[in-house]
Order: C-alpha cells, then sequence, then structure tokens
C-alpha cells in the first residue's frame, strides 16, 4: 500500500482520522477545540475515503472493502450535514451517533488491517483470500461489539 503515493496519501490521512477521531470521542463536546478537531476529523477521513475507492488490491475491481467505504462516506455525511445545517430539531442526536459509528467504523477497519498483517497469513498458500476475509470480519466484529457496548453506555 505504501509503494504508491496514493497509498502513503491514504495512510498518512489515515493516521490522522484515528487520532483526531479519538482525541473527538474522549474530549469535552461542544467546545472550541472539539470544533476545530472534528473537523480534522471530517477533511482526514474524506481524504481516507477518496483515496480508498483509488486503492484496488485484491481484485482489481470494486469489493466489499469498497462497499464498507460507502458506507463508511454515508455515516460521515450523515454525522456532518446536520450539525452544519443545524437541523432537524434531534440534530445534535444524529451529529453524535453518526460521527460515533464513524470513528468507530475508522477503529473497525484499522483492526482489520492490522489483523490481515499478520506474518501467518501471508504463510499460507491456499484461500489466503478467504483468510484475509476472515480476518477482516473477525476483527471488525470484535471492535464493532465493544464500540456497540460503549455507545449504548454513553
Amino acid at each position: 500500500m505504501l509503494s504508491s503515493t496514493i497509498g502513503v496519501i491514504h495512510f498518512v490521512a489515515s493516521v490522522s482520522a484515528l487520532l483526531s477521531g479519538t482525541f473527538v470521542l474522549c474530549a469535552l463536546k461542544g467546545t472550541k477545540m472539539h470544533k476545530q478537531v472534528g473537523y480534522l476529523y471530517s477533511a482526514s477521513m474524506f481524504i481516507v475515503l477518496l483515496t480508498s475507492f483509488m486503492i484496488y488490491r485484491l481484485h482489481g475491481s470494486f469489493g466489499i472493502l469498497h462497499v464498507f467505504a460507502v458506507i463508511s462516506s454515508v455515516t460521515l455525511f450523515a454525522g456532518m450535514v446536520p450539525m452544519l445545517l443545524k437541523r432537524p430539531t434531534n440534530y445534535l442526536t444524529m451529529h453524535f451517533g453518526f460521527m460515533y459509528w464513524s470513528v468507530i467504523g475508522l477503529y473497525c477497519a484499522f483492526s482489520a488491517e492490522v489483523f490481515t498483517r499478520i506474518p501467518l497469513v501471508y504463510e499460507l498458500d491456499a484461500s489466503v483470500v478467504g483468510i484475509f476475509y476472515a480476518m477482516v470480519g473477525i476483527a471488525s466484529a470484535l471492535v464493532g461489539a465493544v464500540g456497540s457496548i460503549y455507545f449504548k453506555k454513553y
């Protein structure tokens, strides 16, 4: 992935989104800092999503990871538009919910990326693609489950 300019941009924007997204989740909401770092997160995620559609590693075509990028794009859009428009009346609730899941989705993507980089996956010569998708699913499910617990708690 880092062998191309698009890959490097994707990686740098991903790290920026992970750091800023984590800050926004943990920091006091509604402050000037929250808003500034939130805009950094949104811009970083926009770049991550844009570059994700330019990366074709497995089959050279639109795949399941691109479907998740579409879902992530919708989540980011659905979290930012109500906040920017201050509509509908429950815009703060919509903003919190969608942006929370935007960050959790990024955590899922990060964990899936880490799990698929485990050397064992590359040492197996049969059905590497199947193992890749299994690792993506397991990592995403675990992170999504933890995110769901925290979402219900807060």
